[in-house]
């Protein structure tokens, strides 16, 4: 039978692949897009459908953005910021400063 080893040795035989840095910061950025949406629909006391609604999209198309499934375009966070009732800020941080 297999040694088994710890997810620490895993995780880093992983991330040693060639792209899995790229990869794993795109699954991030998704997810945390995909939070900031359903964090801010819910304060709104909207649904997912309401939000689908608002921005033209089907429930389901929005129920994927938030589990993170999906990369937006500039354009698509633009309509949802606005049914959202929010701006849009996009910038650039420095890798150092980057958390």
């Amino acid at each position: 039978m297999a040694e088994r080893r710890a997810w620490a040795e895993k995780r880093a035989e992983i991330m040693g692949r060639p792209g899995a840095g790229a990869a794993y910061e795109a699954a991030r950025i998704r997810f945390e897009l995909g939070e900031a949406v359903r964090l801010r629909r819910e304060q709104l006391g909207l649904t997912q459908a309401d939000l689908a609604d608002r921005t033209g999209l089907k429930q389901p198309a929005v129920a994927r953005f938030e589990a993170g499934g999906t990369m937006p375009t500039i354009p698509m966070l633009e309509r949802l910021a606005e049914a959202l009732e929010m701006r849009l800020s996009v910038q650039f941080e420095p890798l150092r400063d980057a958390s």
